[in-house]
């Protein structure tokens, strides 16, 4: 524990230094005594100084999480929404009991903060990639939300620049740090149900509708306390409506990617860990979905899709249909395993009694995935999810979304993450920016 705290005080050093050589002006150094609020058992240069970008979902929850934690001074928040923006703030004053938090309309103002090791990112899927090589090449490590990515190239840029800039990065899939997840990828992994055969992966379909905002598609000017063009962003441009923004943003491609993308890095993730694919993906995938005919929710309600790695390996991954069930299915030579939140079986069902033994696999065992980032924080190790898994996992909803789009099989190389003799499926790998934004890593 000495050596993770003296590692934690070396780069708090560093970084007020670094703020007295640039003679930075209008951004605190050091994080003032009163920041410091009701009284903890941490000392402040021993604390992980944290701030919060994107407060529409689970930028809350997230930011609750590490305000529990004694290690964590979380000092700003950023939102381009000023009612958002105002709870974040409120909840951070009420926690240490004064008005300290500092708050943000621009997370590239925020990056320019010297005295910040740390921040938690929850913006719509089609920021992640602008913000996230933001904060790493600002010196962040990052807690991010999934899907990793709105396409597969920004996923390969984020993680190429979490690794340049050398940042400890933690995805939100935190179903890997609950138990029967983890003891069902063990069994996989160690051979107990023999050579798999095929894995389905069922993931929800339709559209939940956040605020009760469907049909609420009159166009108009946003309101006051959102700045709407920012919002949007590097997004094409398209006028306010209240079922476009906020939760709902996920049910339109253009900043989101529907049921398929929202879970991918979930379920997904989970099958990939059982087959040790965390550092691959499919050779090809093919698939079809149904997608409405109006309104400005346009993401697949109804999909399935089949991927086939190298190794032979099928997986389908499907939303709206009964055969397929929700979680992550392996079936092998010998039995099955099935797991979901809340529920693990198996066939046979004593597989589930099973033990791991001393010198079988064992993998990355964690019981609380927002501890995870801190501790990684300070040890500098990796994360239960680090943003190369996270890429991998978002990857394979990325080609089924071009799949369906295309109607046709979808032929790819893992390894140079480049889709073979098809230059328009190539063309759908990246997405267009609106200026002035543009993916600068």
């Amino acid at each position: 524990m000495k050596m993770k705290q003296n590692n934690i005080n070396r780069r708090v050093f560093l970084k007020r230094l670094s703020v007295a050589a640039l003679g930075t002006v209008g951004f605190p150094s050091i994080v003032p005594a009163s920041a410091l609020g009701k009284s903890g058992t941490t000392a402040p240069s021993n604390r992980i100084v944290m701030a919060g970008i994107g407060f529409g979902m689970m930028g809350i929850p997230n930011m609750r999480s590490f305000l529990s934690k004694d290690e964590v001074q979380f000092v700003a928040v950023c939102d381009v929404d000023k009612n958002h923006l105002t709870q974040a703030r409120d909840i951070v004053n009420e926690k240490y009991g004064n008005k300290d938090c500092a708050t943000y309309h621009d997370f590239q103002k925020l990056c320019q903060r010297r005295d910040i090791d740390a921040v938690s990112i929850a913006l719509p899927d089609h920021w992640h990639a602008i913000s996230v090589i933001a904060c790493a090449r600002a010196g962040f490590d990052i807690y991010g939300e999934k899907p990793l990515s709105h396409s597969l190239l920004e996923g390969r840029a984020m993680s190429d620049a979490v690794k340049r800039y050398n940042r400890i990065w933690q995805t939100g899939s935190w179903q890997r740090s609950v138990a029967n997840f983890h003891q069902a990828c063990e069994l996989v992994r160690n051979g107990r149900i023999g050579k798999i055969m095929k894995v389905e992966v069922g993931l929800p379909s339709g559209h939940n509708d956040f605020g009760g905002t469907e049909g609420q598609e009159t166009m108009g000017p946003a309101p006051e306390h959102l700045d709407y063009d920012f919002w949007l962003g590097p997004a094409p441009y398209a006028p306010y409506c209240p079922a476009r923004v906020h939760r709902n943003w996920r049910w339109n491609m253009d900043l989101g990617g529907g049921q398929l993308m929202d879970w991918i890095g979930h379920h997904v993730d989970i099958a990939h860990w059982g087959l040790d694919f965390d550092h691959t993906g499919p050779v090809e995938i093919e698939g079809s979905g149904e997608y409405p005919r109006s309104g400005v929710w346009n993401s697949p309600t109804r999909y399935y899709l089949t991927a086939r790695y190298a190794d032979g390996t099928p997986m389908v991954i499907a939303g709206g249909h009964k055969d397929i069930r929700s979680g992550t299915k392996w079936i092998g030579e010998s039995g099955w395993i099935w797991c979901n939140r809340g529920g693990l079986e198996a066939q046979p069902s004593t597989l589930l009694k099973e033990f791991i033994g001393p010198n079988e696999i064992r993998l990355y065992k964690n019981r609380d995935h927002h501890q995870n980032f801190l501790d990684c924080v300070k040890s500098r190790q990796k994360t239960i999810t680090p943003c190369e898994v996270a890429h991998r996992s978002a990857s394979v909803g990325h080609l089924g979304v071009i799949a369906m789009e295309l109607g046709r099989k979808i032929h790819f190389n893992p390894e140079t993450e480049t889709i073979i003799g098809d230059p328009e499926a190539t063309r759908l790998l990246g997405r267009p920016y609106r200026g002035p934004w543009h993916l600068n890593h």
